[in-house]
């Protein structure tokens, strides 16, 4: 069962967290760090379909909320602040008696991701691995403003669950930055998909494309 506790970032602040325990039989020995995106938090319909999915395929998921939704607010935090608040999890993560043992991956949803990302490029010797799902790779409407100057900085090797018609940056844009940055990055594209990973009916049901993501992400982690 996903357990809550509690995660300190600093003197006076603290965020909720839930580990989702890898299912007994076939564990994958990696723990999966996911920050939720922007406009949602750790309770989300999709962070805890990921990953209780993730858990059940054997992998330690940890789920938590950034400062600002942990304080009911709707603004996000400025980038220093998302990524103390990121970097504390990884801390207490990693100090964790029942899971220092297992490889780290980070990474998370749109935002979440995009943090996890940054945090790996400034000091990502620890992690095995990044996530995302659903990188927001620009503004909707603003190619023009592209958050990848970072990437070439990290060192670990990247997934990148991408909707081939996500407004945040498309299967082909995707990869456009992993070719001219020659990162060590893999593309799982879903075939129609938003930023949410939501495909027309007609194509697949919809509750299919998740495992099929689901199913990805966690064939990756086993072999980092």
């Amino acid at each position: 069962m996903p357990a809550e506790f509690k995660i300190p970032v600093n003197n006076a602040e603290s965020v909720s967290a839930i580990h989702y325990p890898a299912a007994k039989g076939n564990p994958a020995a990696v723990t999966i760090v996911l920050g939720h995106g922007a406009g949602a938090d750790q309770l989300s319909g999709f962070m805890r379909l990921v990953a209780s999915g993730l858990a059940a395929r054997g992998l330690d998921a940890i789920t938590f909320n950034f400062l600002y939704k942990e304080q009911r607010r709707s603004a996000p935090d400025p980038k220093a602040r998302l990524e103390s608040c990121y970097r504390a999890v990884i801390e207490t993560v990693i100090k964790d008696r029942k899971l220092k043992s297992n490889r780290l991956v980070i990474g998370g949803k749109s935002m979440g991701g995009r943090i996890a990302s940054q945090v790996a490029a400034a000091e990502g010797e620890r992690v095995a691995g990044l996530v995302f799902l659903g990188y927001p790779l620009h503004p909707p409407g603003r190619p023009d403003k592209l958050r990848d100057e970072h990437l070439p900085e990290i060192k670990a090797p990247m997934l990148f669950c991408q909707g081939a018609r996500d407004t945040f940056g498309t299967e082909d844009e995707i990869k456009a930055i992993i070719k001219k940055h020659k990162l060590r990055a893999n593309l799982y594209v879903i075939e129609s998909g938003d930023h949410s990973f939501k495909v027309p009916k007609s194509l697949k049901p919809q509750p299919q494309v998740y495992e099929d993501v689901m199913d990805e992400v966690a064939r990756w982690c086993r072999e980092l």
